[in-house]
Parts: C-alpha cells; structure tokens; sequence
C-alpha cells in the first residue's frame, strides 16, 4: 500500500480547528463529526471501480459511469467510531455495518475486545475501519486483525486524528492498510492521549464524562 494520506482539504481543517475547540458541544461535534466523515469519504474511495452504462437524459442517450458493483462495509471501533458511521452512510448508503467493540484497559493501556458483529458475508467486501482517533495504535491493529482472521483481504483504515506513535504502529503492524488521517498530531502524552488533540472522542459525541 502506499504512504499513509492526510487530508489536508481546508474544508476539513476549518471543521477540524471547531471539533478541538473545548467549548463545541455534543451536538455540534457530531454534526462536524459527520461532515469531515463524509470529506474524508470522497477521498477514500477515489479508486472504486466504474463501468459504463447507457442512461436515457430528457434530450438523448448518454454514455456514463456508475460504480462496478464493489460491495463495501464499514466497521466502526466503539464506541467512538459510531460517531463517523452516519457521514459515511450519506455517501456509502449501499455499505453493510459491523462492529468491533474495543475498551483501553486503564492499567496497560492495551485494548480490550468485547464485542464483534460483522455482516455475513465480510470477506466478498472491500471493508473502511473508522475510528476518530489513533492514539496508540492498539485498537485500530487489533480491529483489523479480527476482520483478516475472517479472510478480508481489502481493507482501509480511516480516522480523523492520529498521534505519530499510533501511525508508525499501525502501519508496521499491517502494512497493507491503506491509512487516511485528517490530522497529525504532534505525540502522545503521559496518558496516551494525543496532543493537542480534541479530548475523549467517545464522550464528546455522546456526552458522557
């Protein structure tokens, strides 16, 4: 795969400077949420594939393209990662959703799964893992891992901030990954929160502290 993308489209900065901002409340963080989702969506699937069909217009027939029947998933890491599912779906509304339930246990810091629900028929689909926010790295590899033990060979990571340390793992952990960022971020502190980052993606979507 080739070098990890960051999205620097100044739309998607500008929502990026509200979502870090301490004072964007629950409801405004999800709906920025949902709309650099959807920016982010635009560029990772540039590489579908098309094929061209006739379509009868009011004035003639044209030749155009459509997309070739690739069959798309996403999984979201929760519980964060719901929060990128709804922009995802405005683009992608044909996409079956899985889910991969992961904690950080407080002590190690090293996630922790406790759910994983994926659509049947996972290993005929091209799959996007969205999470907001790669810290560690940890959850994103371990995520990823459960969905290759199923045979899925085509497989995207996309989130919308990422720590130095979180990239470098991951992709020495599954190179293959295409990786899409909005952000990188300047390193990980103390408590493996990314700095300068936003805070709890989780509780700022949902509100919880």
């Amino acid at each position: 795969m080739g070098k990890p993308v960051i999205l620097d489209h100044p739309l998607i900065q500008h929502k990026i400077s509200l979502l870090r901002d301490k004072n964007t409340g629950s409801k405004e963080f999800r709906e920025l949420i949902t709309e650099v989702t959807m920016l982010m969506c635009f560029e990772a699937t540039r590489d579908l594939p098309l094929k061209e069909v006739e379509i009868e217009t009011p004035i003639a027939v044209a030749k155009t393209k459509v997309i070739s029947g690739r069959k798309l998933a996403l999984v979201p890491i929760l519980r964060a990662g719901m929060g990128m599912v709804d922009g995802a779906l405005k683009l992608l509304p044909a996409a079956k959703v899985g889910h991969i339930g992961l904690y950080r246990d407080p002590e190690t810091h090293l996630p922790v799964e406790y759910y994983c629900k994926l659509p049947s028929d996972i290993v005929e689909r091209d799959v996007i893992v969205v999470d907001p926010m790669l810290a560690t790295g940890g959850s994103a590899i371990d995520a990823i891992q459960q969905i290759k033990k199923r045979g899925v060979h085509s497989i995207k990571f996309m989130c919308i901030i990422a720590a130095p340390e979180g990239l470098a793992a991951l992709t020495e952990a599954h190179p293959d990954v295409q990786v899409y960022i909005a952000a990188l971020d300047q390193k990980l502190n103390e408590h493996k929160y990314i700095v300068p980052g936003l805070g709890d993606a989780g509780d700022r979507i949902f509100g919880t502290k």
